[in-house]
C-alpha cells in the first residue's frame, strides 16, 4: 500500500507541476494595428518578455508569428484587419507554441522587435510591416533650386512619432505626437505661402513612420531640407524656449545631442 501511496502522490507532484506551468505561460493581452500610407504597426501586448520567431509565407501572402509558451488572454482584445494585414488568426501549436498568422494583402518584409514597459503599455512585441518593393535606382541628382529658371526649394517637414509611438506625456495628457502634427501642418501652410517654395508633409496623420520610410518619403519628393519637429518633455517646469540640432558630419555634436539621437532612435 505504501509504494502505491508514494506512486500515487509522485502522479500528483507531477501533475501539479504541469498545471503549474500551464498557468505560467505567457499571455498575449491584445493585438493592436497602426496603419499609414507607406507601412502597417502590429502591435501583441505581452504579460512578459518572449522568445519569438517571425517568418514569411507566400501564395498567398502571410507572415507568421510563433511565440513560445504561450496563449492568448480570455480578456484579449484584437483589433480588426487595416493596412497592409487583412486578415488575422491564431491557434495552438504542439509544446505550447502560440501561432499568430497575418494574412496579408500584397507581398512584405518585416521588422520585429520587443518593447520594454513604460508608463502607458508593458511588454510588447512590435512587427512592423512594409510592402516588398523592387530595388530603387540610384540617386539622381536634381536641378538646383538656385538656378535660373530652376525649380522650387521643397522642405520636408516631418511630425516626430505619431500612432504607437506617442512621444513624450504632459502633464495633462497632452501627447507629442499630437502637438508636433499641428505645428507641421501650420509650418506647411507658412512654407506654401512663400513664392518658390514648396513643403511636403511626411506624416499627415496618427501613424508611425520608420525613420527610414520618412527620409525615403523626403528623398522622393526631392526635398533640399528635411526638418523633423519635436516637442520634448522636460523635468523642470520653469524652463522654455526651443532647441536646434543640425546634421553632423561627424555625429553628435555634444552629449545632448548624443542622447537625444539615442532615444529618438530608440523608438524605431
Amino acid at each position: 500500500m505504501l509504494g502505491r501511496a508514494c506512486r500515487f502522490a509522485a502522479i500528483l507532484f507531477l501533475g501539479g507541476g504541469v498545471l503549474a506551468s500551464m498557468s505560467q505561460a505567457n499571455e498575449v493581452e491584445g493585438v493592436r494595428l497602426w496603419a499609414s500610407p507607406e507601412s502597417t504597426r502590429v502591435v501583441l501586448d505581452l504579460d512578459r518578455p518572449t522568445a519569438h520567431n517571425v517568418f514569411s509565407l507566400a501564395n498567398p501572402n502571410r507572415l507568421v508569428i510563433d511565440l513560445e509558451d504561450s496563449r492568448v488572454s480570455a480578456s484579449a482584445e484584437i483589433a480588426e484587419a487595416r493596412g497592409l494585414v487583412s486578415g488575422l488568426r491564431t491557434g495552438t501549436r504542439p509544446g505550447g507554441v502560440l501561432r499568430v498568422v497575418l494574412d496579408l494583402n500584397k507581398a512584405s518584409q518585416s521588422n520585429s522587435f520587443v518593447l520594454e514597459p513604460n508608463e502607458i503599455y508593458g511588454y510588447r512585441l512590435v512587427v512592423d510591416l512594409t510592402p516588398t518593393l523592387p530595388v530603387p535606382p540610384a540617386v539622381r541628382r536634381v536641378p538646383r533650386a538656385d538656378t535660373p529658371g530652376g525649380r522650387a526649394v521643397v522642405i520636408a517637414i516631418d511630425a516626430g512619432h505619431g500612432g504607437e509611438d506617442p512621444g513624450a506625456t504632459g502633464p495633462g495628457g497632452v501627447r507629442e505626437k499630437h502637438v508636433v502634427l499641428g505645428i507641421a501642418r501650420y509650418l506647411a501652410e507658412e512654407v506654401r505661402a512663400q513664392p518658390g517654395m514648396d513643403p511636403i508633409l511626411v506624416r499627415d496623420g496618427d501613424y508611425y513612420l520608420p525613420h527610414r520610410a520618412r527620409t525615403e518619403r523626403a528623398r522622393r519628393g526631392e526635398a533640399d531640407l528635411f526638418v523633423s519637429i519635436h516637442a520634448d518633455a522636460f523635468r523642470d517646469p520653469r524652463v522654455g524656449g526651443s532647441t536646434v540640432y543640425v546634421l553632423s558630419d561627424k555625429g553628435a555634436s555634444d552629449e545632448a545631442a548624443r542622447r537625444l539621437a539615442e532615444r529618438e532612435n530608440a523608438s524605431d
